[in-house]
């Protein structure tokens, strides 16, 4: 019976689901043509193959930023035989609080660019799942890797180590140069850009040409204004604090706690050290300087956080090294320009919920890489900012599933005093407690390893008809009805502004646009 009345409810979700899709796919249809405009990119590639011209050993790429983005994809484009030149404002290890968790679809990228060796001898800590905590309740939710035929898991690491692997790994290659300096403008000549303006660590002001500058200085960029149309949101901040010497409930897992008044994320980074991210909503947050946050902490936020890890985590408040960073969410809207492109943080963020900021950056490295590969020369900017305008389309699939996830989920999983948010938050917890289908699918998307946003539609709309179930079954009321009705204009008001800003039609639509790109050579 139970079994009956859950396909009903999936039934029922894919009706919804592709009424949906209807109306996003006749909303976008005014938008421009994917990327591509249809055509074969090979074709496109070999009418920018030309004689790669002699010079004096003046780099082909510039990269700005040497972080996950630009580190990764110096490596793959020195390798490939550009010339490449890296200029990073601290080439020293950083202690930051994101960029901890690499999800396994992003280890996939890692191995295609050859560099998973960069996980090693680091302590970096393998990842099989997720567990899901609401009140006395859990679930685990396992990634889907049984048809993988590597090591893939996810990964969780300190990213100051992570990155400067990475480095070094960029740095083996001869025709790669890092050089620590600050960029302070790109150079810009009728409408294209030619090169950028940097200061030294000693001081001295230098400008570097190239064909091509790749900006990806983080998210704090000061470069991305002139190359797209950027619209940062600050929907909430983390308290970060190191967890040391305690047991996780659920080994090799994140967890994700469904506290009041948002999620707590927990997850260890080493062998001795869990990682515990504490949302706060809004822009304004409790001082660490006065005391206010580590009260919050204890307070607040304390006996949510699960029995096994509660010690550990009131240690580390009155250790007093909270960290605390903003979190950022950021569409990508290009502004297309001859002779740049943004990559990384500086043009696409999320909200860090979900752990996907690395998976889309390496993702969209890979797209570059692959773009670049046919072509001997970039010297033709025009020529080059048009074929390159397919990478927005190639990196929708990846990109924008995890990106509306993001959000998505960040929106479900916040408490809220409205009774029909309330049911929806219920109603996901109990859906992804199903197992099977209903676990696998949506931690499938989340890990990046089944980027289609036609599944995350399903999935989204299928939570929003399993919580209507719930509350019409046995016998429905009036004022029951009336909250599922509300349910369902919740799911819709979370989801549909998510994907306008992701380019609903675009985004749906370049799923199937290029299926042998997302094709994994790791599966069976």
């Amino acid at each position: 019976m139970e079994l009956k009345i859950l396909e009903q409810y999936i039934l029922g979700g894919i009706i919804a689901t592709w009424l949906g899709f209807a109306l996003i796919y006749f909303l976008g249809m005014k938008k421009r043509k994917p990327a591509d405009g249809g055509l074969d990119l090979h074709k496109k590639a070999n009418e920018l193959v030309w004689t790669r011209p002699q010079n004096d050993g003046a780099p082909d790429v510039i990269i700005v930023g040497a972080g996950v983005a630009g580190a990764a994809l110096a490596y793959s484009l020195g390798k490939d035989g550009r010339r490449i030149l890296v200029i990073e404002r601290d080439l020293g290890l950083q202690d930051r609080i994101v960029g901890e968790l690499l999800q396994p679809g992003g280890y996939m990228k890692l191995i295609d660019l050859e560099l998973e060796d960069c996980v090693e001898n680091i302590d970096a800590q393998k990842v099989f799942g997720y567990a899901l905590f609401k009140e006395d309740k859990s679930t685990r939710l396992a990634y889907p890797l049984e048809k993988f035929t590597r090591d893939v898991s996810g990964r969780s690491f300190h990213n100051g180590r992570f990155v400067q692997r990475m480095r070094e790994k960029a740095a083996t290659v001869p025709n790669v140069r890092l050089e620590q300096g600050t960029v302070t403008s790109l150079i810009e000549e009728k409408g294209a850009i030619k090169g950028v303006r940097y200061k030294t660590k000693a001081g001295q002001d230098i400008t570097a040409n190239a064909p091509l500058t790749i900006v990806c200085d983080g998210c704090f960029s000061n470069l991305r204004r002139g190359l797209c149309k950027p619209e940062v949101e600050i929907p909430s901040s983390f308290a970060a604090l190191l967890l040391k010497n305690c047991e996780a409930p659920y080994p090799n897992h994140g967890h994700v706690i469904l506290a009041d008044p948002s999620p707590i994320l927990c997850y260890r980074i080493s062998s001795t050290e869990i990682r515990c991210l504490v949302d706060i909503p809004g822009k304004k947050i409790p001082s660490v300087g006065n005391g206010e946050m580590a009260l919050y902490l204890k307070t607040k936020v304390a006996p949510q956080i699960p029995p096994e890890l509660q010690g550990g985590f009131i240690a580390a408040v009155d250790e007093g090294k909270i960290k605390t960073m903003a979190n950022r969410s950021m569409p990508a809207a290009p502004q297309p320009t001859p002779g740049a492109i943004l990559l990384g943080d500086s043009f696409n963020m999320r909200h860090p919920l979900t752990g996907g900021g690395m998976t889309v950056a390496l993702s969209d490295v890979v797209v570059v890489r692959d773009l670049l590969r046919p072509l001997e020369n970039l010297n033709d900017s025009i020529a080059l900012c048009k074929y390159l305008d397919s990478f927005y389309t190639l990196r929708k699939p990846v990109a924008s599933t995890i990106n509306t996830l993001a959000g998505a989920l960040y929106k479900v999983f916040s408490a809220s005093p409205d009774q029909s948010r309330t049911e929806l938050r219920q109603a996901c917890f109990d859906y992804l407690s199903l197992g099977g289908m209903c676990s696998s699918g949506p931690i499938a998307l989340l890990s990046g390893l089944n980027p289609k946003p036609s599944s995350l539609v399903l999935h989204f709309f299928s939570v929003a008809t399993f919580g209507v179930g719930r509350l019409l079954l046995p016998f429905p009321s009036p004022q029951r009805a009336w909250l599922g009705a509300r349910l369902i204009l919740d799911a819709v008001g979370i989801i549909l502004p998510i994907l306008k800003a992701e380019g609903a039609a675009q985004m749906l639509l370049s799923s199937t646009a290029n299926p042998a790109y997302l094709k994994s050579p790791f599966l069976h």
